[in-house]
């Protein structure tokens, strides 16, 4: 892989319930060559979730077999459950000019940093505070009180790493948010039609 000639590659982190899931939907919508990159996981499918489309559904021992043979570009254990990125998923996007969304967090963010090649644009996204975090997790109703409470508390290792990315992007309001990380990459796709 060339890096001049390669897809944007755009990581989006941020603790859980800062609009980072619903972020990457807006600029799928907008950008019609960016493709999620699919992950693979371990926890249970949430009732409006497809397998192929949200994540790949696998077993843990399944998982561990992908672990041992080297097929992720990164992996973590978050909340109880496997998440990895997929080397032949990355490469897939790729080989069709796509350009690609990470919706990975810091653990992952570090892994895939590794991978030189990659032409990785990292943006961490932080909600105003932890007060509006509660609110959002709480609001969207699609998680027990016991693992809000274990992403609420998560929530200050998780700004720990915000000097692992490239821009950090605070969501009080969700089209001021998406606006810079537009800005983001215009100024990302300009760099690599200039190479």
């Amino acid at each position: 892989m060339n890096k001049n000639d390669e897809s944007i590659m755009l990581i989006l982190s941020s603790p859980s319930g800062a609009g980072k899931t619903t972020l990457t939907k807006k600029i799928q919508q907008k950008y019609q060559n960016f493709k999620i990159s699919v992950s693979h996981t371990t926890r249970k499918p949430r009732s409006n979730e497809i397998d192929g489309v949200d994540y790949f559904f696998v077993d843990f021992k399944k998982f561990e077999e992908l672990i041992k043979q080297n097929k992720f570009y990164e992996h973590a254990k978050i909340f109880d459950n496997y998440y990895g990125t997929s080397k032949q998923a990355v490469k897939e996007i790729i080989k069709n000019k796509s350009d690609i969304i990470f919706d990975i967090d810091w653990q992952g963010t570090q892994q895939l940093s590794r991978f030189k090649e990659l032409n990785l644009v990292k943006v961490f996204i932080l909600p105003p505070n932890k007060k509006e975090l509660k609110e959002r997790l709480t609001q969207r109703n699609q998680d027990k009180k016991n693992i809000i409470n274990q992403r609420l508390s998560s929530y200050e290792s998780d700004i720990l790493h915000w000097h692992d990315y490239d821009f950090i992007v605070i969501n009080d309001n969700l089209e001021n948010c998406f606006k810079q990380i537009e800005k983001i990459i215009e100024t990302n796709k300009n760099k690599i039609s200039l190479n």
